[in-house]
């Protein structure tokens, strides 16, 4: 299952950062972060639960950039 969610971030590496944050958490098969639309695209695995993967992939985000923000 895809999702997309509206994200805030503040610059294209801090983008680049949260993808790869995104992408290492578990339950999550893919990520895409567009800096220029602020939207992220999550690939969840088959029989994650996605609101308790989700977040995690924004605790761990917050690691990586802790001024950026998803919106579920």
């Amino acid at each position: 299952m895809k999702k997309i969610y509206k994200i805030e971030v503040d610059c294209a590496n801090c983008a680049n950062k949260m993808e790869e944050a995104t992408k290492n958490t578990p339950g999550v098969k893919n990520a895409i972060v567009n800096f220029m639309t602020l939207k992220m695209t999550v690939e969840f695995e088959e029989g994650a639960d996605v609101k308790e993967v989700m977040k995690q992939v924004l605790k761990n985000c917050k690691k990586v950039e802790d001024d950026c923000e998803i919106f579920f």
